[in-house]
């Protein structure tokens, strides 16, 4: 197997993980490098809308951290964003390998499952990355 053809079937098992994260209360998942490229998507979201989402959700990552020294002593960095909006939430949590997922729901969904599933799917897309040069899967995104 190639280079190419093995980073093309790791771009494809990111998929298969996001898509994991799809049930009756999100709309779509994005996971996105540190510094708001997308990497991968899934769900009902265009890829033009889904690299719009990701420079925000890198942005609404920034933001956190900053906030984060507003919660006490500086013992880590924040480990997940959520914002709810009239028609729904936006969560945003760290993955690893400077990556982060991001993910939108439906205005009823069930928080804590909804988290719950989201830092399974970090730890699954956190170990996937860590073999991905940044390199690599950055040259990847079409």
């Amino acid at each position: 197997m190639s280079t190419s053809d093995s980073m093309t079937a790791e771009l494809h098992e990111l998929g298969w993980v996001l898509a994991g994260l799809l049930t009756p209360d999100t709309r779509f998942a994005v996971l996105l490098s540190g510094d708001g490229l997308r990497i991968a998507h899934a769900g009902k979201i265009s890829v033009v809308n889904a690299e719009r989402f990701a420079a925000a959700a890198s942005g609404l990552r920034a933001l956190g951290r900053a906030l984060g020294e507003c919660s006490g002593p500086a013992t880590g960095t924040a480990r997940q964003n959520m914002i709810e909006y009239d028609g729904g939430m936006v969560f945003v949590t760290t993955v690893g390998n400077g990556a982060v997922l991001g993910v939108s729901t439906i205005r009823d969904a069930e928080v804590h499952i909804v988290a719950h599933r989201m830092n399974r799917a970090a730890a699954q897309l956190g170990h996937q990355l860590a073999g991905l040069p940044r390199p690599g899967w950055a040259a990847r995104i079409p």
